[in-house]
């Protein structure tokens, strides 16, 4: 007898209807997910770094209308045109040499023709400048002192020897500045820089040159010191941080990730670097314990407990809030557009406010009148928006990444002292960043500490435009005897207020 088939239930239908639509939703949101990192990832290799946008609808109107390839069209009917067309003069492209600067020494060479022209008349002179260069080249000062013996035996005299950066040291002031500058500004090795010092035949260990590093971030520590307590009574400081590979001697090959922190001033422009072994809260915290003002980040979370403080008003970048709008741009176009478009509209009016060189007052006004409104409407766009997009999608992780910091964000619209974002201390850690490629790491924990000294006043020196070698030969040959209590007189931007006068 055959046994009759059975059928699932209606519920049981019903059931796997209702887990197969879950499946779908699911797989429909990791898809969006996958998708959106395949953009990313192909932004990273194939991208502009460029972050100006563009909105599609001025694109479009850029484009050319070519009409449909391969459509056939009607031929025009022939007509016979005559015009007379003046040629016009062909004008140069050529801008013209830009001039050498005046304060170079001029060397005047002078020429005359072979020819004989004693029997001509000289009517003018042609002048053309020629930028040349004579190399660096090493030379030894001798200090001859003559010595003086009192009649009686009982002294002799002798003229004291002028002070020196390194006590009993052969590196005169100038040879210090020099290799300090191409190790942490210029990003050269110390091992390159001995192989330029050997093609003038000029021999210097390795462990000699590394201790001249030493020794001079030793003498001018108590300078550091004095420019970290200028920095952080700052009533505004730009926070970030940037890795510092350091070699870990416990494990062969390895290296441990430390951190350079950097806090720069935009009112005064300075700059500090505080390395720290990691990047936990521990390193801000203690190096921003006393401090008291505005402090603006990019968003990491460790800096969210200083904004829980009192005394510190807490800011973040919209240039971060703009990336993640772009990072949404292939995922939800339209809605992407329109939050850069405004966030473009920002940007418009800190432009204008730089441009017309507004003080902080007129500044702050413009702001109210004109940032305020496109504020207060974006955000309400961000919120009626978000419960319509996927979760995961990349479009929701940018509303939500500006909803979740939007009173931060904004702080910037009430105080004209403050900036829109915080990519100028960004420009500062970015030289850090290119080193990396030529010293790849520091040697140890000490030498990610002298880096950071010298990355704050020599990074000091580049914001004032200050020749660098010229103010740290300076400091070299001063501070040796320069009263202690007084050091602050010698920081890159006090320094430069004295040359002025």
């Amino acid at each position: 007898m055959t046994q009759a088939a059975t059928y699932p239930s209606r519920e049981e239908l019903i059931t796997k209807l209702d887990q197969t639509k879950a499946n779908l939703d699911q797989a429909e949101a990791k898809n969006i997910v996958l998708q959106a990192r395949l953009d990313q990832l192909h932004r990273l290799l194939f991208g502009t770094k460029s972050e100006r946008f563009v909105p599609e609808e001025i694109a479009n109107q850029l484009k050319l209308e070519l009409g449909e390839v391969g459509k056939a069209q009607d031929p025009p009917e022939e007509q016979k045109i005559e015009y007379t067309r003046k040629k016009p003069k062909k004008k140069s492209r050529h801008a013209g040499r830009q001039p050498l600067p005046e304060h170079l020494e001029r060397k005047v060479i002078r020429l005359e023709p072979e020819q004989d022209t004693s029997g001509m008349k000289k009517i003018g002179e042609d002048v053309t400048e020629i930028l040349e260069l004579i190399p660096a080249k090493l030379f030894v000062l001798r200090y001859v002192r003559a010595k003086y013996a009192a009649k009686n035996g009982d002294s002799v005299l002798t003229a004291p020897l002028p002070g020196l950066p390194i006590e009993k040291g052969m590196a005169g002031p100038g040879l210090l500045a020099q290799v300090m500058i191409d190790k942490y500004m210029d990003h050269l090795p110390l091992y390159r820089q001995l192989q330029r010092f050997s093609r003038e035949k000029v021999t210097i260990a390795s462990s000699t040159i590394g201790d001249w590093v030493a020794q001079v971030c030793i003498l001018i520590s108590s300078l550091y010191q004095a420019h970290r307590r200028e920095v952080l009574t700052q009533l505004y400081l730009m926070a970030d941080e940037t890795p510092n590979p350091v070699l870990d001697k416990s494990k062969k090959g390895k290296t441990h990730r430390g951190y350079q922190w950097a806090y720069f001033s935009p009112l005064t422009k300075t700059v500090l670097f505080d390395y720290r072994p990691g990047r936990g809260r521990d390193g801000p915290r203690d190096c921003l314990k006393n401090y008291q003002g505005f402090l603006q980040t990019d968003g990491y979370a460790v800096y969210e407990w200083f904004g829980k403080r009192e005394g510190i008003v807490l800011l973040h970048c919209m240039a971060h809030a703009r990336r993640e709008f772009e990072n949404a741009l292939k995922n939800d176009p339209d809605r992407a557009q329109h939050a850069l478009l405004q966030i473009q509209k920002l940007y418009a009016i800190e432009r204008k406010a730089r441009e017309q060189e507004l003080s902080h007052e007129k500044r702050r006004e413009l702001r109210e009148e004109k940032a305020r409104p496109i504020w207060e409407a974006f955000k309400d766009w961000m919120i009626e928006n978000y419960p319509q997009v996927t979760p995961k999608s990349s479009i929701a992780k940018a509303i939500a990444y500006s909803l979740k910091r939007w009173p931060q964000l904004g702080v910037y619209i009430l105080d004209g002292r403050l900036e829109i974002d915080n990519n100028l201390i960004e420009n500062s850690i970015r030289p850090i960043a290119l080193g990396r490629k030529n010293y790849l790491f520091s040697g140890s924990h000490a030498g990610a500490r002298r880096a950071a000294l010298m990355y704050s006043l020599l990074g000091t020196c580049k914001l004032q435009g200050i020749n660098p070698f010229e103010w740290l030969r300076d400091v070299l040959v001063r501070l040796p005897e320069h009263p202690v209590n007084r050091v602050a007189e010698l920081l890159p931007q006090n320094w430069k207020k004295e040359q002025a006068s």
